[in-house]
């Protein structure tokens, strides 16, 4: 009895009772975190809840032990955020993705000015706690860890920490709810029908001229007779590949930079939407082909780049037309088809599509690798690298006092590897079992650490006139600026519904309100605009937090 009591009742700060109140925190708020409450479930955030939970009721940590879980569980979570949101980041600048990000970031100058304004007009005085409030308003966890790690480092001591980590619990629920009900105010200030936007989305999609697609044209221009295909590239001037090609005898051949095309062949083109009526107007017309149940040698296949030393490597430099007698019509990266450029640059993780013999096909795969047993295997290396660099980086006074810290460091450092890594022949693949698991383990050990020190001042700080008015200030600091930004998207930009919708999930990187998005529509759409924002929103917020901590504390 006594071996039980010390570990399961409070007061014991063993090594053996701090790991079962751990794994306990974790386990029950995960398990709670997936009821659903009008179908929205709040996830891993429970964990908080359960650790202030046992924190109210006496379980506590060693204070060193606890702040080396909570800095090391932050360090995970940021870092493995940083290597997802990386090869985005700098895309999603790009096209329609600008304006999004535009009104994304209006979004969190709102917020912080929402949170200055009662820091200074609303008898508000403590910025720790207004910033651990603005965290739970945007459902922004990172944000309040690079809060917390820098108000630590200029405190020394637990209290401030604390107070942001209750502001934060404190108007997390109602962040969640009113991000939501933003959608509903929106939708019912224009007047939207949610069927009429998703037919609009449908019709677009269905008429998309941007991704890449097949089409057979048949040679009847008499002036592109004798042609070879550099000639072809010359005269049409955009990037396609023929990935196949039939002459009048019926015999079918993978075409090579030399190939002459003459009146009467059929050419099987991989190329983009937009340009199809380009081939169309210079060589013939277009003609049905079902190239797949014709008698033919020529096979097409996939193949998994698994060797580190193509991470990086462009597309053309793999000579594939005059080493392997092949043609690589598209690759295929995290489940979305691009255009076989020869200046494209492979990752790790890529599958390349490519047509030929089958003996030139086994020959490629084995020099590519092919073999999902090689992306099973963890890239520690890099992970620790990285680590290590993100951890300089966030020491470094980078002016006026300012520092990333142990949140910023290795979030500037992740996304700089995840796109620019194969520079330094530093592979940053990992597999999406293995990155969420990395991301929820060390986000639940931050979430847990939190809880448990916040716990013994949790009740006293909220339930109180304090608390009601933190819930109050969390609630407008979600959804003015959100109405605001919707006004702008719908009323000024014309913006789908379905689009703003995601666009105010990712600018409060609030999966939950995603979750409810995707789910009322049944539509891929806020997905798409949660994702293309998603990146430099979690970047701002956690720059956002600290940068208010740094100004004011």
């Amino acid at each position: 009895m006594d071996v039980i009591t010390n570990l399961l009742f409070p007061g014991n700060m063993s090594i053996a009772s701090t790991l079962v109140l751990y794994s306990f925190v974790i386990a029950a708020g995960i398990y709670i975190g997936k009821i659903k409450f009008f179908g929205v479930s709040l996830g891993v955030t429970f964990v908080l809840f359960v650790g202030i939970l046992m924190g109210h009721f006496g379980y506590v940590v060693d204070s060193d032990v606890l702040k080396f879980v909570r800095e090391f569980g932050l360090i995970l979570f940021i870092f493995s955020i940083g290597l997802q949101v990386g090869p985005g980041f700098f895309a999603s600048f790009k096209q329609g993705g600008m304006r999004l990000n535009f009104l994304a970031v209006l979004v969190i100058v709102l917020n912080v000015a929402i949170v200055l304004g009662i820091y200074f007009f609303g008898n508000v005085h403590d910025i720790s706690a207004l910033v651990g409030v603005m965290s739970g308003a945007v459902t922004n966890t990172p944000g309040l860890a690079a809060a917390q790690q820098t108000i630590s480092s200029m405190t020394q001591s637990p209290e401030q920490a604390n107070l942001m980590a209750s502001g934060y619990a404190a108007a997390y629920p109602l962040g969640v709810v009113g991000i939501i009900l933003s959608m509903f105010v929106i939708k019912w200030i224009f007047r939207i029908r949610t069927e009429d936007e998703i037919k609009e989305i449908e019709d677009e999609q269905e008429d998309s001229r941007l991704k890449p697609f097949m089409l057979t044209v048949k040679v009847a221009n008499n002036l592109v007779d004798g042609k070879s295909m550099l000639q072809l590239h010359d005269i049409v001037q955009t990037n396609f590949v023929v990935s196949r090609l039939m002459g009048s005898d019926g015999k079918v051949v993978i075409p090579k930079s030399s190939t002459e095309i003459h009146t009467g062949d059929l050419l099987k083109i991989v190329c983009s939407a937009a340009d199809a009526d380009r081939f169309l107007a210079v060589i013939g017309p277009k003609e049905d082909m079902d190239w797949e149940s014709t008698p033919t040698p020529v096979f097409s296949r996939r193949i998994l780049i698994t060797k580190s030393e193509y991470n990086g490597v462009a597309l053309g430099s793999l000579r594939l037309h005059n080493g392997y007698q092949l043609n690589c019509t598209r690759v295929n990266r995290a489940g979305v088809d691009l255009l076989a450029a020869p200046n494209l640059r492979l990752q790790m993780g890529d599958r390349v599509t490519v047509v030929g013999n089958l003996e030139d096909i086994d020959r490629l795969a084995a020099r590519l690798g092919n073999s999902m047993k090689r992306l099973n295997q963890p890239n520690l290396i890099t992970i620790f690298v990285g680590i290590v660099l993100g951890i300089i980086l966030g020491s470094i006074d980078i002016g006026f006092g300012m520092k990333l810290g142990l949140a910023g460091g290795p979030l500037v450092v992740a996304i700089l590897l995840s796109r620019f890594g194969y520079k330094f022949k530093l592979v940053t693949y990992t597999s999406s079992s293995a990155s969420m698991m990395l991301r929820e383990l060390g986000i639940c050990l931050f979430l847990a650490s939190v809880g448990i020190s916040a716990g013994k001042d949790f009740a006293a700080s909220v339930f109180n006139s304090t608390g009601m008015w933190w819930v109050i200030w969390g609630f407008i600091i979600t959804i003015v600026p959100l109405i605001i930004v919707g006004c702008i998207a719908r009323g000024h930009d014309r913006i789908n519904l379905l689009t703003i919708m995601g666009l105010m999930s990712g600018s409060c990187t609030d999966p939950p309100a995603l979750a409810y998005a995707n789910n009322s529509t049944s539509n891929d759409q806020p997905a798409v605009a949660y994702s293309t924002v998603y990146p430099l929103t979690m970047f701002l917020r956690v720059v956002a937090a600290q940068v208010l901590i740094l100004a004011f504390a």
